[in-house]
């Protein structure tokens, strides 16, 4: 049989230019059965993950990302699919078939491992699986998913997830729930000693003893606000996470926030970003990081507009924030590496959003976000996308998000 190397270096078009990580190329996941055995006190999981895989073009060899803190110790595949051998490497699992498997085909990876899973360096801080005083969060965006399953850990590969999840007595092992596919930066799994409570009819929180909900119980009124605002709730319920330890800022997941307990006072606004992201960012996903700011900026924006439900004039905090930004500035269609989750590019993207509400009018802004979210529910976006939506409600929209897209000179405020 023909033999080929794996490829060491990444040729043009194959590298993630945000978080420096090879693409994985010929596949996508569909399906991830994530199953788990997790001790506290020694921070040890033991796991089986089974993947279901499309492959479109033939695949002799194929890599996963999966961080060396994990170490695979078996990998099978199904449906007459033979491994010949597999490695771990620069934070991929590298796996080589006897034969190459033919294109179209749908097959099953099986791969156990374990380890003691823990955070990865990034240029934005420490990622991943991070052991707390009592139990264990994960922190993923944007890229570490990889410290505690194999993946394929890029933003435009949503798929379906599925968890069975065991942890010591005593402990509750909180997970996604939702059916919808989902990027891997968005699933999770929260360890602690929590307990369930009902805030509102589509609204939950995983309290630790002792803790009440604080500015939580707002969140059933803020859901409706943005249904009105954004169309129906994108999954089958919201939950939040509190943890015992304070935590620097709250965490993103499908159907799911995790919030520190130092902010359930006086930080309605993270509460309404985060509840936001359930539309923007977790169904309608982004296809790369340079697209950042329809996450961010939609997130932000529905602070402001939370914050105008409640009284405050929305042209104010917009005057406000404006003010506060560095002038010229980076493009915010491409912001960078170095600049992706600058406070900047949140602000910049919602100004953007509001620039766009003067530009077309509240009735014609509304009816184009509703659409734009309807078109879009769990897939991929980019701007193109929103663009569509609002045209056939005024003329100029494309100039206008040239204009803060596209152009580090900030045009006036609106």
């Amino acid at each position: 049989m023909k033999t080929h190397r794996l490829r060491s270096t990444p040729i043009p078009g194959t590298r993630d230019e945000y978080t420096g990580v090879d693409f994985n190329l010929g596949f996508h996941v569909t399906h991830y059965h994530l199953d788990m055995d997790y001790k506290v006190g020694p921070n040890r999981l033991a796991a089986t993950a089974t993947l279901t895989l499309t492959n479109w073009r033939d695949v002799e060899h194929m890599t996963l990302d999966l961080d060396e803190n994990l170490r695979a110790r078996q990998v099978d595949a199904s449906g007459g699919i033979a491994v010949a051998k597999f490695r771990q490497s620069g934070g991929k699992l590298r796996i080589r078939f006897a034969e190459a498997v033919p294109v179209d085909s749908e097959f099953t990876l099986r791969i156990r491992y374990q380890g003691n899973p823990r955070t990865k360096p990034t240029a934005w801080g420490a990622l991943g699986w991070e052991e707390l005083d009592n139990g264990s969060l994960v922190a993923n965006q944007p890229n570490g998913a990889s410290t505690w399953f194999p993946c394929d850990d890029t933003p435009d590969e949503k798929a379906t997830y599925s968890f069975d999840i065991r942890t010591d007595r005593g402990y509750t092992a909180v997970t996604n729930f939702t059916a919808a596919p989902m990027a891997s930066y968005l699933a999770t799994v929260q360890v602690g000693q929590y307990a369930r409570r009902r805030l509102g009819e589509d609204t939950y929180a995983w309290l630790p003893a002792g803790t009440q909900p604080g500015d939580l119980t707002a969140q059933q009124e803020m859901l409706e606000v943005f249904r009105d605002l954004f169309g129906p709730y994108p999954f089958e319920r919201y939950e939040v996470v509190v943890t015992e330890d304070p935590l620097e800022i709250p965490l993103e997941a499908q159907g799911m926030a995790i919030f520190g307990a130092n902010h359930l006072r006086g930080n309605e606004r993270l509460i309404a970003h985060e509840l936001a992201h359930q539309w923007f960012g977790n169904s309608l996903g982004i296809a790369q990081w340079n697209d950042i700011w329809l996450n961010e900026g939609f997130a932000c924006y529905a602070e402001w507009l939370w914050a105008e439900h409640t009284g405050e004039a929305i042209d104010d905090i917009v005057r406000e924030h404006y003010g506060r930004l560095p002038a010229p500035s980076f493009p915010l269609g491409d912001p960078g590496a170095r600049h992706m989750f600058d406070d900047e590019v949140y602000k910049r993207g919602a100004i953007t959003l509001h620039a766009l509400r003067r530009h077309i009018g509240d009735p014609g802004f509304f009816a184009g976000l509703r659409q734009y979210v309807a078109r879009n529910a769990h897939g991929i976006v980019e701007p193109c996308d929103l663009a569509a939506a609002l045209r056939p409600h005024a003329d100029g929209v494309d100039e206008v998000l040239d204009a803060w897209l596209n152009h580090a000179v900030l045009p006036e405020c609106p």
